[in-house]
């Protein structure tokens, strides 16, 4: 059987690798990054960055299981491609003692057996130095099986493996499907490609291939870059990344410094205060072009000075990127029909969860049922 993965981001390149593994007949479709973002009018993907948190602690029992079952599987994917993308630094999440969001994450820590160290106080302060956190605050450290990951490292390690076990790249853009009885026809940049089952990992762009419409809401997203120098580096050596869980619901976010493709070292931060909805390929196209949000920048560097009130940078810079997210909050993983199925919505948990997301997309468009704590999680 031919089963041709629409998408050459995290998610469909970890369902082409679980594909090809199970000795399937895969066609990898996607376009690679582009080289001028803002002359580029093709479609874009959301993991064009070099720094994602990863961890298991989460209190929805679908993500908390997606990441636990994802970060057990970094090392083969790292031995497969030989490419290192898992950095194990511990993480810590964080907020004020009693409230709602870090309470959640309390619980589901304590449901799912997540090792993780409570902080507070002078302990707190004396254990992680980087940070200045308000009176009151609890801090939950994750350390194993926890840090950053390097999505683009990531996505380029799922496509080795997947080719180093028989699925051949082709590097177009699917404009659309045409679904018979007997498969599928991808009308693509390069020319038709038949199918007998088509998984659909398109993240934002999904609705321009798929027949039917997903509901699904893609929403644009600023993050921070901000530059350190060497000095900078060596004082910040050990830390782990923080997510900061506010009582009202906001989830700034912060990783260590990590090397660009530009030469430098940033710090990145990230955590829109608003949901911005972008509407259709035309907007989303847009929106990368433009470059982010001069406005959301300002308030993530206020965001970070706030726990990093020492912090020393040589400079700053934004990037645009975009979340796209399901009505209950889980990724959409099922079947469209016949032929046709999709794995998407990532709901900014999908870097770190993706080869999960993956196996799961890739199982469904086997005809294989979902475990039923994906189902029901």
């Amino acid at each position: 059987m031919t089963i041709a993965v629409v998408g050459r981001g995290l998610i469909g390149n970890a369902a082409a690798r679980h594909l090809a593994k199970q000795g399937q007949d895969v066609i990898l479709i996607g376009p690679s990054e582009p080289v001028d973002w803002q002359s580029h009018q093709g479609v874009f993907a959301s993991h064009y960055d070099e720094g994602r948190i990863t961890r298991s602690l989460d209190p929805s029992p679908f993500w908390s299981r997606a990441s636990r079952e994802s970060i057990a599987r970094y090392a083969e994917i790292e031995a497969e491609s030989g490419v290192r993308l898992f950095h194990e630094t511990g993480l810590i999440m964080a907020g004020p003692e009693g409230s709602g969001p870090i309470s959640d994450v309390a619980t589901g820590a304590a449901r799912d057996g997540i090792a993780c160290e409570p902080y507070r106080g002078q302990d707190l302060a004396g254990r992680f130095p980087y940070f200045a956190f308000p009176d009151g605050t609890l801090a939950l450290f994750e350390q194993r099986g926890a840090g950053h990951i390097n999505p683009r490292a990531l996505a380029r390690a799922q496509g080795i493996a997947a080719e180093k076990a028989g699925a051949r790249i082709v590097e177009a853009v699917v404009t659309g499907l045409d679904e018979t009885p007997s498969g599928v026809v991808l009308q693509t940049s390069q020319g038709e490609v038949a199918s007998d089952q088509v998984p659909v990992a398109a993240g934002g762009f999904s609705n321009m291939v798929l027949p039917e419409p997903l509901d699904l809401r893609v929403y644009a997203r600023t993050v921070l870059l901000l530059e350190v120098d060497a000095e900078e580096q060596a004082r910040l050596t050990g830390m782990p990344p923080l997510i900061w869980l506010g009582p009202d619901g906001e989830d700034p976010y912060l990783l260590p410094p990590i090397r660009y493709p530009d030469g430098k070292v940033y710090l990145k931060i990230g955590g829109d205060p608003q949901d911005r909805l972008l509407d259709g390929d035309a907007d989303i196209r847009a929106w990368f072009r433009a470059g982010g949000d001069a406005q959301v920048g300002a308030f993530l560097e206020d965001s970070i000075r706030a726990r990093m009130p020492g912090l020393r940078s040589l400079s700053t810079r934004i990037a645009p990127c975009v979340t796209s997210y399901s009505r209950d909050g889980r990724a959409l993983i099922r079947r469209q029909s016949a032929r046709i199925s999709v794995a998407t919505a990532g709901c900014g948990k999908g870097a770190k969860c993706s080869d999960e997301l993956g196996r799961l997309g890739a199982d469904v468009a086997l005809r294989r049922d979902l475990p039923d704590w994906a189902v029901r999680g």
